[in-house]
């Protein structure tokens, strides 16, 4: 049986994460001639080209694009194994990256992560905030925290807690629009809607009935925050969260309506990619942000 070139494939992963054979050599900690050396002996056992080399650029091929991930997949798996393998009494240590909404990132995520550290200094954290949908295996996360309806897919999701919404608006707009006592009376008012969770409105109501509302208004945005101006100023109905909503509610600013009406929950999940093996230092904060988040 002929073995495959598991260096030839980690070293590949590796050029293709820092983005040139250079960078590549100063993170295995070799030279670049061996790296290229490397790269070239896995060319030829496959038979193919995996990169486009320029003297300014280097790009992967058609056939080194789908290549890549699988590159990847394999380096993280070692790695994962050989940290599995170390003495269980040695602490984590390494990077993790972690992507997390932009909002519920500083409010919640960003408190944790500091109480963490201070457990396992060992550990780094890069924390990426944004209420974009990122793609973790193909930017390369380890874990993201996603506040959404999940469709299926082949990560790893584990749902910690369901994040309650209040359906409110400003003072000024009930003054103007009226304020709706039922959740079917929503289509005649402008809906600010929240783009990263997908679907309409659900209800459920007193005796265990069930609304269903288009969300159809002046604005749609992914990010909770971008809809508070235009909710503060009167221009329609939001569902937000409390970590959104912020003192707003409680000052007054907004006022929750359709008290007898509650929104359907939305989940926070967090996410890995769909390999079973990984480093210690990530167990720990998966560990740590489930036990944190589940309440």
């Amino acid at each position: 049986m002929r073995l495959p070139d598991l260096e030839g494939w980690a070293t590949f992963a590796t050029v293709v994460d820092h983005g040139s054979f250079s960078a590549a050599a100063i993170a295995i900690g070799v030279s670049k001639a061996t790296v290229s050396k490397t790269v070239a002996r896995l060319e030829a056992s496959l038979g193919q080209s995996l990169f486009h080399r320029t003297s300014r650029r280097l790009t992967l091929t058609e056939a080194g694009k789908p290549l890549a991930e699988r590159a990847r997949r394999m380096l993280a798996e070692a790695v994962a194994a050989e940290e599995a393998a170390h003495d269980a009494a040695a602490a984590p240590a390494g990077r993790v990256r972690l992507a997390a909404p932009m909002t519920f990132g500083v409010s919640n995520v960003a408190p944790l992560i500091a109480e963490f550290l201070g457990l396992h200094p060992g550990i780094e954290i890069e924390l990426a905030l944004s209420d974009a949908r990122v793609d973790i295996v193909a930017e390369g996360f380890d874990i993201a925290l996603r506040i959404a309806d999940l469709p299926d897919s082949s990560l790893r999701a584990r749902r910690l807690c369901a994040i309650a919404s209040h359906i409110v608006a400003a003072p000024a707009y009930l003054a103007r629009h009226g304020t709706p006592h039922h959740p079917g009376e929503l289509g005649e008012h402008r809906l600010l809607g929240y783009t990263n969770v997908t679907g309409p409105w659900r209800f459920r109501g007193p005796g265990g009935a069930e609304v269903v509302v288009r969300a159809e208004g002046p604005l749609a945005a992914n990010s909770g925050d971008a809809l508070m101006p235009a909710l503060l100023a009167g221009l329609g109905i939001a569902r937000l969260p409390d970590f959104i909503l912020g003192d707003a509610l409680a000052s007054g600013q907004v006022i929750e309506i359709l008290p007898d009406w509650r929104p359907a929950p939305v989940g926070l999940h967090l996410l890995t990619p769909p390999s079973p093996l990984r480093p210690a230092r990530v167990e720990a904060l998966i560990a740590f942000l489930s036990e944190r988040l589940r309440d």
